[in-house]
């Protein structure tokens, strides 16, 4: 049965009319949540875990008591693609468009834009939007695109979101379920400092954690600095969500499958093939002891293998990997040099890596979900609940 526009208006009206009554408090638009801890929230109600890429944005729906082979899952294209596809639609009509809204992953958004110029259409974009195609405003507008708060009413309006939680809330909505209030969500965050080459300074947030120690547990958090624009704008979005990057959120996840885990206590190296990027940690015990990280589209298998072996030696420079169009690399002092640790591969793109013998995670029985799977762990072993399997 179709909802008209009236009783859907009515149905929002009514619950949020409930939670009122309930004593909840209004967080952020689309709906309203108790205030309490995340602690005893996640003991007794549940969580939404959202991994946000550059090709598939993973939900996984998390709650107390739930087998998690019950539990509502979902790959869905990531809210960049969803945009590109809104342009690209757009311009098939023969319209200009107008980006509205946050920040967001740019990606396939960017490069969908930049057709829609080349067809010699206009795109305006409010500052905030324009964002996710490049921090520097002077930049997108170089490219051509009109940086305005209003575009004409001929324009197609594209939103600009990586949380789309009303359009989420919705197609849960026919299925009888609803969208926990509570968040985990994970994005590749670049950040912004002007005059700095973005590799280099998304780099400098692995060197910076690993010079606090490299500690799993720090790769989560409540909020993010504002130089972190893509993380902050989530944070603004949800306030009080937590936040991880979405390698991190990756390794978290493969060391779920307990072969990994087990791996893990005398050293493994985990890598993240994403659509975007490719991140390696080599991790023991506990710690990170070294990061590796490269753009996925500029390596091939014999690369990869040979920058993570000398990688793991201690032999491969953060020189020759920003040189070869990737991020860097950077290890502790601690970590061992000249041997060999195995190697763990998950994310989209494992396939690049398939004829080279390395184990692939299957966290909780499903390779595709890692990043949902290290959310939910790292939020529950930041707030000492029983892991998952356990009672």
């Amino acid at each position: 049965m179709k909802y008209t526009k009236i009783q859907r208006l009515f149905s929002i009206a009514v619950i949020r009319r409930r939670r009122a009554e309930a004593g909840h408090g209004p967080v952020f638009g689309w709906i309203s949540r108790p205030v309490m801890s995340i602690k005893v929230f996640m003991e007794n109600q549940s969580l939404l875990a959202l991994d946000v890429g550059g090709g598939t944005q993973d939900l996984l729906l998390w709650r107390t008591g739930q087998p998690i082979e019950n539990a509502v899952k979902m790959v869905l294209p990531a809210p960049t693609q969803v945009a590109a596809a809104r342009v690209r639609a757009a311009r098939g009509r023969g319209r200009d468009v107008f980006l509205r809204g946050w920040l967001m992953g740019g990606g396939a958004l960017h490069r969908a834009v930049g057709e829609h110029i080349e067809a010699g259409l206009r795109v305006y974009a409010t500052p905030a939007a324009a964002s996710s195609l490049a921090d520097d405003l002077k930049r997108v507008s170089a490219q051509g695109v009109i940086i305005a708060d209003q575009a004409p009413e001929t324009a197609e309006v594209v939103p600009t979101t990586d949380l789309d939680l009303e359009a989420l809330e919705k197609a849960l909505g026919l299925f009888e379920v609803e969208l926990p209030r509570r968040l985990a969500v994970a994005v590749c965050d670049h950040g912004y400092a002007p005059g700095i080459s973005n590799r280099k300074f998304r780099f400098a947030q692995w060197e910076n954690f690993l010079a606090r120690g490299g500690e799993l547990g720090d790769l989560i958090a409540d909020q993010a600095p504002p130089q972190l624009t893509r993380l902050a704008a989530i944070s603004a979005q949800a306030p009080g969500s937590l936040l991880m990057d979405t390698a991190a959120a990756a390794a978290w996840g493969a060391l779920e499958d307990p072969a990994v885990a087990a791996l893990a206590r005398a050293g493994v190296c985990i890598v993240n093939l994403g659509n975007m990027h490719t991140v390696a940690f080599m991790v023991r015990e506990g710690r990170v002891l070294g990061v590796y990280e490269h753009h996925t589209g500029c390596l091939d298998a014999p690369t990869l293998a040979n920058h993570l072996t000398r990688f793991l030696e201690g032999t491969l420079s953060d020189a020759e990997v920003f040189a070869s169009q990737g991020h860097g690399c950077a290890r502790l002092a601690e970590a061992p040099r000249g041997g060999s640790w195995p190697v763990v591969v998950t994310g989209p793109r494992r396939a690049l890596v398939a004829g080279l013998g390395w184990r692939v995670a299957v966290p909780l029985g499903d390779v595709m979900l890692s990043g949902c799977f290290g959310l939910v762990a790292a939020a529950r072993a930041r707030e000492k609940i029983q892991p998952f399997g356990r009672p």
